[in-house]
């Protein structure tokens, strides 16, 4: 039996509005002006630590103006985004009816992100994804390395009863994390071409224009 890892942010979910305005309150509240939703996305897709320190460099990094602890943003940013992240959040077209069909065709699924654990547990649990995807959810916090090293999708594999990974296994997601993480895990890739990541110098072994292709893509 076979398995399939999933990306959140860009992936299953487009989440933009609601990453960009958790960003905004953060920086408001730090007396800052806000940023273009562009501008604030173009960081998303490498962990929490990475957005802060590149969505609000003036506060952290060594060109920082007005230092701050990276403690100290975390918390105003997980504060407003426990409130926030569910309510622009949706998924994307095909999304849950694909899901529902490779979940009877028999595939292993589980949630490889570099997410906060948090909010992607909360995101699952409003569209009814929790119970899908069940232990198998491996996401920032979680004390793995994060993508695009392999370390947190081989967690996840282990999460599905033992399982180990296979090159028939694939890793969908929409940034350069992704697809480094499913060569680095030995694993095929799918770029979900209509997310909002950057796949860089990064390769792949399909391309999607949209999630409902993932199935035939996997049936190949």
């Amino acid at each position: 039996m076979n398995a399939v890892f999933f990306d959140i942010d860009g992936t299953l979910f487009d989440t933009k509005a609601d990453l960009a305005a958790t960003v905004n309150h953060t920086r408001r509240d730090l007396g800052l002006a806000e940023w273009s939703s562009p501008d604030v996305i173009a960081h998303v897709g490498q962990g929490a630590r990475y957005l802060l320190e590149h969505g609000i460099p003036e506060c952290l990094g060594p060109a920082a103006a007005m230092p701050r602890p990276y403690e100290e943003l975390w918390e105003i940013f997980r504060s407003h985004y426990a409130e926030h992240c569910c309510e622009s959040v949706q998924p994307y077209p095909g999304v849950l009816d694909t899901l529902a069909a490779l979940r009877r065709d028999g595939w292993l699924m589980g949630v490889n992100t570099n997410k906060p654990n948090f909010a992607v547990h909360l995101i699952l649990e409003k569209f009814g994804l929790a119970d899908l995807f069940g232990a198998a959810v491996v996401a920032g916090g979680d004390g793995f390395v994060l993508k695009p090293s392999a370390d947190s999708i081989r967690a996840c594999a282990e999460r599905l009863g033992g399982h180990a990974l296979s090159p028939d296994d694939w890793m969908v997601g929409d940034s350069w994390t992704d697809m480094a993480c499913a060569t680095n895990a030995g694993v095929k890739g799918a770029f979900c071409a209509f997310g909002f990541g950057r796949l860089r110098e990064a390769t792949y072994t399909v391309r999607l224009e949209r999630f409902d292709e993932l199935a035939d893509a996997l049936r190949a």
